[in-house]
């Protein structure tokens, strides 16, 4: 079954909400959008906000790299923007609030219906 980019986009970001939830998270807010840019998903563990970018691939792709990799510094700085612009909308202090930025990179192997997570913490 093969599937368009947006398909496996949303596929990733399910699988993203399921792992973080066993890992204990809070979801927040799910594609947050402003002009600046878009978080893929706002996260609250114990009194931290995270930030994730969500990178999905199929298994044995290589056709476009590792996804982490995909997270350029132009990118970074857009969804820096995002942050600070949902930091101020929704009142936290960001000199006072816990805040980090994650990825997770997901690779999806459909046939098997499997997948593989790997969490970076702290990633830029």
């Amino acid at each position: 079954m093969e599937l368009s980019r947006k398909e496996l986009g949303d596929l990733g970001e399910k699988i993203a909400q399921k792992y973080l939830k066993t890992k204990g998270y809070e979801i927040i807010e799910l594609n947050y959008r402003k002009r600046q840019g878009e978080i893929d998903l706002i996260g609250k563990l114990n009194d931290s906000l995270v930030f994730f970018e969500i990178k999905t691939r199929r298994l044995l792709s290589g056709k476009y790299g590792l996804p982490e990799e995909s997270v350029s510094y132009f990118k970074q700085k857009k969804i820096l923007k995002t942050a600070e612009f949902f930091l101020y909308e929704k009142g936290y202090d960001p000199l006072e609030t816990n805040w980090q930025f994650d990825i997770l990179t997901i690779i999806v192997n459909i046939e098997k219906k499997k997948a593989l997570v790997r969490h970076i913490n702290n990633a830029f």
